[in-house]
Order: C-alpha cells, then sequence, then structure tokens
C-alpha cells in the first residue's frame, strides 16, 4: 500500500488549478431541512501527493486522493467486518466459473467521467472497453506502474503485452463482451483476484485524457469518483468538490450480524442517504508532527488519524494502561477510538548493495547481527508511547494468514550480534568499530526522513548499532526521494511500512518476492526457495497448506534477514464532535464520502475555543 509507499514519477509544477476552481464549481445541494451553508471537511495528509494517475502512483497520501476521483470495479463495504467487497461500477458482483478462472462483470449503465477538454465538449460513458483499456495500462513498459504485479502472468495470454506492448494487442485475459460486459480470464486460480479489482491502481481512466496529457497525464486527474479536483496547491493544499455528475449512490448497510455493535449508530444514520455528504473537502499537507496535533486541537481538522507516538502526551493520559483522552478533551466531546491498523514497519537492507547484501554466510551473519542489536522494547515503551505490538512476522493481526502463536527467532540481544561479528571476522579496528573480515573499513549508511521523529529513529539504530561495534552514517531525505531511489537499488537500508492494499497475507510477502525486485520488494530479495513457496501459496486460499508454506517462508525471512521486523502499530485515532458516521476501515485509506458534519455545532464549539 501498502504501505503504502512514496513514489514521485511527476516534475513539480508549483501551483496548478485543474478541473474547476472551487469557487465557480456547482455545489451538491444540500438534502432538505438541512442548513443551506455548504459542508466542508477539513482534513490533512501526512506527506506530499505525487502525480494522480491510478497506474503509476504508490504512496499513501496519493492512494487517499486517488480513491475518491477514480473507480475500481469493486470497493469495501464500510462497515461490514470481517471486511466485505461489493459492487461500485457494477450492477453485482461478478459471476465466476467453477474452476475460478473466468469472471464476468456487468457495468452499471450511464456512470460518466468528469468534464475534460480532451472530451470536446460530450458526455463521456464508461464502458466495458475503457476497464479493458486502463488494466493494460499497468503493463505499459514507459509508466513503469508499481502495481503491474497484480495482474503480471495472472491474466490468460497476457505475455504477449509483455513482449511488445500495444494496446491494440488483445489478450484471451481481457475482454469487453459488449458495451457493458467485462470478462476477464486468469491462467491460474488467484483468491485475492477480486481484492485487486477494489483498489486505485485498477480504475478506469479515459484512453482520451492518458493520450491527450501523456506523462502529465497525473497532473489531470479525470475519473468518476464521488469527488472532483478543484484548486490544487502542490505539496500544500488540494480542494475535492462533491461531483455533481457522480451517479446516484445510496447507502444500505450491512444484515446486522455483520456491523460490529460500535458502527450500528452510523449505519443508521448513513441508511438510505445518498453519497457523498459533505460538499467539499480542504486537504491540507501537514508533514510535521506537532502542526497536525496543534491544528486538530484548534479545530483546523475534523479528525486526527494515527496520533504521532510523540505527541502521544498532549491528548492522551498518562495515568492509564490503555489509551484514553485527557479529561479537559472529553469534555469538549472529541472521541477516541484505539485502531489496530493492517501495517508492517520494517526496516529493509539491499540484498544487491556490495556491503551488506548477498547471500553468503559472512554477509548473512551482518545482517542478523544488524537485526539482533534493535531493542524493539525500547522502540515500543519510548518512541511508539505504547500504541504498537513487537512484529513477529511481515503479517500483522487480522489478515488471512496470521498466526499468533509464531514467534520470530530474532530477539534483541547484543552479546548474540557482538559474538556473530567475531566469529565471521568482523574486527574492531582502531578506531573503535568494526571493520570488514578483509580489514577495509565498514560504515554503513542508512536513509532516513528529516522530521522529529525520524531524528529519534536515528538515534535508536545509532545506540544499537554502535554497542556492537558498528559505525552508521544517516542520509536525510524526502520519503518520496527515497523511494524512488530505493526502486533503482541506491539505498542500503531504509525504515519503512507497508499497509495492506487487501487484507490477506499475499499482500505482504510479494514484498520480498524476487520478481517485484525494483518494485514493491526494495530489498531486491530473491532466493529460489522462497520464490517457489510463494508462488505456490498465492495460488491457495487460506488453507492449513498455505499455513504451512508461510511458516515456512517466514523462517527463510529470519534466516538470511532482507529485513528487520520492528512493530505493528495501534492507531490513536481522534475525532471532532461535530463529524459524524466517522469509522475507519481496514483497508481503504479514507472514509470522507461516509462523513457528515453539523454545521452549526462546528461554528458553535470552534467559536467558543479560546
Amino acid at each position: 500500500m501498502a504501505g503504502n509507499m512514496a513514489l514521485k514519477w511527476k516534475r513539480a509544477l508549483g501551483t496548478a488549478v485543474l478541473a474547476l476552481a472551487a469557487a465557480q464549481a456547482p455545489i451538491v445541494a444540500a438534502a432538505p431541512g438541512t442548513a443551506a451553508a455548504p459542508k466542508v471537511l477539513h482534513a490533512f495528509l501526512s506527506t506530499g501527493e505525487t502525480g494522480l494517475d491510478p497506474a503509476v502512483a504508490s504512496d499513501i497520501a496519493t492512494l487517499a486522493l486517488l480513491e475518491n476521483l477514480y473507480d475500481p470495479l469493486l470497493r469495501y463495504d464500510y462497515l461490514a467486518r470481517p471486511v466485505k467487497l461489493q459492487p461500485n461500477t457494477l450492477r453485482a458482483m461478478p459471476q465466476v466459473d467453477q474452476a475460478g478462472l473466468t469472471y464476468t462483470f456487468q457495468l452499471t449503465p450511464g456512470i460518466r467521467f468528469t468534464p475534460d477538454p480532451a472530451f470536446k465538449g460530450k458526455p463521456r460513458e464508461v464502458t466495458a472497453e475503457d476497464y479493458v483499456y486502463s488494466l493494460k495500462r499497468l503493463y505499459d513498459p514507459e509508466l513503469k506502474s508499481p502495481w503491474l504485479f497484480l495482474l503480471e502472468g495472472k491474466l490468460a495470454g497476457d505475455g504477449a503485452l509483455k513482449t511488445r506492448f500495444s494496446h491494440a494487442t488483445a489478450i484471451p485475459g481481457l475482454q469487453a463482451v459488449d458495451k457493458y460486459t467485462l470478462r476477464i480470464r486468469l491462467s491460474a486460480p488467484d483468491p485475492n483476484f477480486l481484492y485487486y479489482l477494489a483498489m486505485p491502481a485498477t480504475a478506469v481512466v479515459a484512453r482520451e485524457v492518458a493520450e491527450a496529457y501523456g506523462s502529465q497525464m497525473g497532473n489531470h486527474p479525470v475519473g468518476t469518483g464521488p469527488f472532483l479536483v478543484g484548486e490544487w496547491k502542490r505539496s500544500d493544499k488540494i480542494t475535492l468538490l462533491a461531483n455533481p455528475d457522480f451517479r446516484a449512490t445510496v447507502f444500505h448497510a450491512a444484515p446486522a450480524a455483520g456491523v460490529p455493535p460500535e458502527s450500528r449508530a452510523a449505519a443508521a444514520a448513513l441508511e438510505g442517504r445518498r453519497l457523498p455528504l459533505v460538499d467539499r473537502i480542504e486537504v491540507k499537507i501537514m508533514e510535521e508532527y506537532q502542526s497536525r496535533m496543534l491544528g486538530f486541537l484548534n479545530g483546523e481538522f475534523d479528525y486526527i488519524e494515527q496520533v504521532p507516538e510523540s505527541m502521544k502526551d498532549m491528548v492522551l493520559r498518562s495515568d492509564s494502561a490503555a489509551p484514553e483522552l485527557k479529561p479537559e478533551l472529553a469534555g469538549k466531546g472529541m472521541q477516541l477510538s484505539p485502531f489496530p491498523v493492517l501495517q508492517t514497519y520494517y526496516m529493509w537492507m539491499n540484498m544487491e548493495d556490495p556491503l551488506i547484501g548477498g547471500y553468503g554466510k559472512d554477509k548473512v551473519a551482518l545482517r542478523r547481527a544488524i537485526a539482533l542489536s534493535y531493542n524493539s522494547a525500547e522502540d515500543v515503551a519510548l518512541l511508539k508511547k505504547g500504541l504498537a505490538l513487537p512484529a513477529q512476522s511481515p503479517l500483522p493481526p487480522n489478515v488471512l494468514g496470521y498466526d499468533p502463536a509464531y514467534r520470530s527467532p530474532i530477539a534483541y540481544n547484543p552479546a548474540l550480534a557482538r559474538a556473530l561479528l567475531d566469529r565471521y571476522g568482523y574486527r574492531i579496528g582502531k578506531h573503535g568499530y568494526r571493520t570488514l573480515p578483509n580489514g577495509q573499513p565498514l560504515l554503513l549508511t542508512m536513509h532516513s526522513e528529516p522530521s522529529m521523529v525520524g531524528r529519534l529513529r536515528d538515534e535508536l539504530w545509532r545506540k544499537g548499532l554502535n554497542a556492537i561495534g558498528l559505525q552508521v552514517q544517516f542520509k536525510s531525505d524526502k520519503k518520496t526521494e527515497i523511494i524512488k531511489a530505493s526502486r533503482l537499488g541506491k539505498v542500503m537500508m531504509f525504515e519503512t511500512n507497508w499497509i495492506a492494499d487487501f487484507p490477506d497475507g499475499d499482500n505482504y510477502l510479494q514484498l520480498l518476492y524476487g520478481p517485484n525486485s525494483g518494485r514493491a520488494n526494495y530489498a531486491r530479495f530473491n532466493l529460489p526457495e522462497y520464490n517457489r513457496r510463494y508462488e505456490r501459496a498465492r495460488q491457495l486460499g487460506d488453507t492449513p497448506e498455505r499455513r504451512v508454506l508461510y511458516r515456512e517462508m517466514k523462517q527463510l525471512i529470519h534466516a538470511y534477514n532482507p529485513w528487520v521486523l520492528l512493530t505493528h502499530p495501534i492507531s490513536a485515532d481522534i475525532r471532532q464532535p461535530w463529524l459524524k458516521n466517522y469509522i475507519r476501515h481496514p483497508v481503504e485509506f479514507t472514509n470522507w464520502r461516509y462523513l457528515d458534519l453539523d454545521v452549526a455545532e462546528r461554528n458553535q464549539l470552534t467559536k467558543m475555543a479560546p
């Protein structure tokens, strides 16, 4: 989503105003009986966005925007738990043949792209051919889509697209049967296939728009979603306007048995209402943790998700074992929702780096010593402020394939790390740090982000590595730039995270699959024994056979140490009293289309604030 991960494909263009200006765009009319004042949701993103092209973007901030601008075939039921897919641009869920290979999708007629000069003034309806075109775009070698792994080798006959890409190339795996009927054939069953079709990467785009703007398409988002782009100031502010031509979408809750008790009030409030409920969303880019917290406490934002660990003491009681709001905030009507995020933090090491990469025993020993130097207890207690679980494997709790009984054989043990380095010839040199077995200097380089938390994490790593005699330097840069360099294999070590794109262990274990090197596999881990098990496991559902394969794959990860597993965060989410229907979804990045506001209550409470 992963975690999803930063990618900057487009050059900064300064300030751009796209689609319709906020002052000129039509606003969806307020429901009868409500105040005439427009409902404006105030939110923030923690990092700057990149180009808004579904096939290319993979950072969390951009994906959050994309899922409100573009439409995949399916999406998740907002309130159903465990998570459940539902039709999005379809009349009903797809028909699947008995072999699990052929999927037939019936599109809802009348869905339209938002207006754009590429359409020459004519309304543009979505057809099955548009989805054929959009899915083929992931194979376009010029785009270098990080999402190609979702379809590559899975669609019947897609080798023809890999050999010599052309949109004119027809393959049996991707066909528009008629105007509203899409047929997809797989080369082998894939239990997770429908999850892929609920991701922003597989959303529908218009060929005219892609061809009109070429490599700049990400600066001209034209989708069919509930919102469209108004004002856009790069890495500062983006305004989303309710799409006046958005198809009639009325909320209907899942059966009561599938809705958790804490969500039933929201289900009742949403039932029968047309989405979206707000007229406009003002999204600020807020990279500094303190700015986010102060903005929220001052009423500038309607909610805050994943309160930064370093800011916990500003809002949570220090005398409570479980996360609990300070009395003065609870007294203002703010509400806290602890949320176990489908997210894994890890520090990856480049397996192709000449210093720490490779599969020889001496290189494995170095990486394992680095892993043994990581003080998980200190990280969770001091940096995460208790809002995290130590990661035992890449899989977080609540994804299919997670084994609560599995324990990592790698734990904080600096004495063992020192003994391991001694055994394989990493001796202490005259400057007090270890050298390579050949006597050459050994200097680790870890990239990090230029933030307060980034600096705190640098010190955690420096302390642990220095304690076993390893010297490390830190290279600070924006995450988007670090990920860009990582895809090119130019980063030695980096701490990052992955958020689930879909709730299955495959989404995490694919991060270490060899053919994904240079894409989601930043560590460039390419072990035949792992690859074979992954290829077998991805054809299986959550079965006993797959669980055995998953356990063996975890053991291989711990044997070769391409990653240092860190934590699974527990998010402290807080919302303002005037925000309605707020429920955090385990997979989707935002819930903006479902949120409602009591404008009068907000106006009253913000006026009362000191």
